[in-house]
């Protein structure tokens, strides 16, 4: 019942429809995932179909390098073809290629487009060290073992069964889905390079993509601690070193030979620490970590710029190699090289140093003050590279990062959605310059064990995620591309 004062009346109405307004936006929010509108039987199937590609796909030795990734853009093609999705693959080197794939809008006014990215190369393998061949796609333990099943056949193979999918199901789009399968990413980014610089009309001034860099790692009980978005990369700037010396015989030492100049450099630059920056994805990350952190740490976390004061918790960080690098620019030895022979003292000796920047990091005041800590005008510094690509990241606000807290809610009750800044370089970086929202978002979970065979031995990921995965992304796919009813 109303109440009888026209102003007190009119309180109440205008509350109720605050109050309707609200529920009508959580019930958007929460609608129907576009997967619970396909029968429980053809579900089934697209899942067994699911399984059955990834062992083909695994099947394909893809090894970068060479590559070849011809043969897995002709299988990509053949379903494609089959299912009678617009491709085109581009050889742009004999044997390598990178295949194009797009379902069209169906709006009158269309949004940008969305493009899911992957690549077809893999890494090497040794069979001597693995349970099972490398290209066998074996099923172990209801786990198929195979070089790419964590990086990133298996994503790519979603992005596969999300145009299948979109296609039989006849999902009205108001932007077009493109899939981009490229080649060389192990090693050059050759296939992306070519792609940008030959074909980018193709990607339609895309405004998202999603591509590799997520993690979803289950706790020892089965819970998935984090939901984690790959949303920013840090760049690499890989350092040779040369140091020059008299060089002579073994059996004389010299205090200023090449090799002892340059252990004196390293031993500089090694105890050198970069100065700590605390990048606003960094924030949001420990903030959204903080309550599955003991009380005390959790305040830290909070906190963290005010907290970095507090020289007991810098050195914490400092010493976790899990947040250290998410600081601070990082310097790693992986390389020496010097005589022939060990009786001879060589006129010189060299060292690789893989730097990694932060975004905004700058390359060449960083190679200076890395010159002024090595203070020695016998050892030269230089980059490896004339190429360096700026670090870049996108934001947590878009539609797409709202689409994967909404369908992860559902899949993963109670785990939260984490921006990462991964310690290591992706083709992001590559897309983002273009006007492209750029994350890294993986359907699947993985235990820590299975998470640590990616470039490792033993490569594998459980049939189960395989026929559930792909639902996943089709979800934020479509939360994103559908049209609105």
């Amino acid at each position: 019942m109303f109440p009888r004062n026209p102003v007190a009346r009119l309180f109440s109405v205008l509350l109720i429809l605050v109050v309707l307004s609200g529920a009508a936006v959580r019930a958007q929010e929460s609608k129907t995932l576009m997967s619970d509108r396909i029968p429980v039987d053809r579900m089934k199937e697209y899942a067994d179909q699911a399984a059955q590609w990834e062992q083909e796909y695994l099947r394909i030795d893809s090894t970068n390098p060479p590559g070849n990734e011809m043969r897995t853009a002709v299988f990509f093609k053949k379903i494609l073809d089959a299912e009678g999705i617009e491709n085109r693959i581009f050889e742009y080197v004999p044997g390598r290629a990178d295949l194009w794939a797009r379902i069209p809008h169906t709006s009158a006014t269309p949004r940008r487009p969305f493009v899911l990215l992957n690549h077809m190369d893999v890494v090497t393998s040794d069979p001597a060290h693995w349970k099972v061949p490398p290209f066998s796609a074996q099923i172990v333990d209801g786990a198929i073992y195979g070089r790419g099943a964590q990086d990133m056949k298996s994503e790519g193979l979603a992005h596969l069964m999300v145009m299948v999918m979109l296609q039989r199901e006849k999902v009205p789009l108001d932007r077009d889905v493109i899939f981009l399968a490229v080649s060389d990413e192990e090693a050059d980014g050759t296939g992306t390079d070519w792609f940008i610089a030959h074909q980018r009309d193709l990607l339609g001034n895309a405004e998202f993509m999603i591509n590799e860099g997520g993690e979803n790692i289950l706790r020892p009980d089965g819970r998935l601690k984090y939901v984690g978005v790959d949303v920013g990369e840090k760049s690499p700037l890989w350092l040779h070193l040369v140091a020059h010396g008299q060089p002579g015989h073994g059996s004389r030492p010299n205090s200023d030979s090449a090799p002892n100049r340059l252990m004196r450099a390293l031993q500089r630059i090694l105890a050198y620490k970069t100065p700590l920056r605390v990048l606003p994805v960094v924030e949001e990350f420990l903030k959204t970590m903080a309550p599955d952190e003991p009380p005390a740490r959790a305040a830290m976390f909070r906190n963290i710029r005010r907290s970095l004061d507090n020289p007991k918790f810098r050195r914490e960080i400092e010493a976790d190699e899990n947040l250290n690098y998410l600081f601070r620019d990082t310097i790693t030895l992986t390389m020496l090289g010097g005589s022939g022979q060990t009786n001879v003292i060589p006129s010189e000796a060299w060292a690789n140093l893989d730097v990694r920047l932060l975004p905004g990091g700058n390359p060449k005041a960083f190679l200076e003050t890395i010159r002024r800590v090595v203070d020695d005008p016998h050892v030269t510094v230089e980059p490896q590279s004339a190429d360096f690509r700026e670090a870049n990241y996108s934001p947590t606000d878009t539609a797409l990062y709202k689409a994967v807290r909404q369908v992860t809610a559902h899949y993963f009750p109670g785990a939260p959605v984490a921006p990462l800044l991964t310690s290591g370089y992706d083709e992001n970086q590559r897309y983002r310059p273009l006007g492209i929202y750029a994350y890294g978002f993986n359907p699947y979970t993985a235990t820590q064990e299975e998470n640590d065979t990616e470039h490792g031995n033993d490569e594998r990921i459980r049939v189960e995620e395989v026929r559930r995965g792909f639902r996943v992304m089709y979800d934020v796919v479509t939360r994103v591309a559908a049209k609105a009813e």
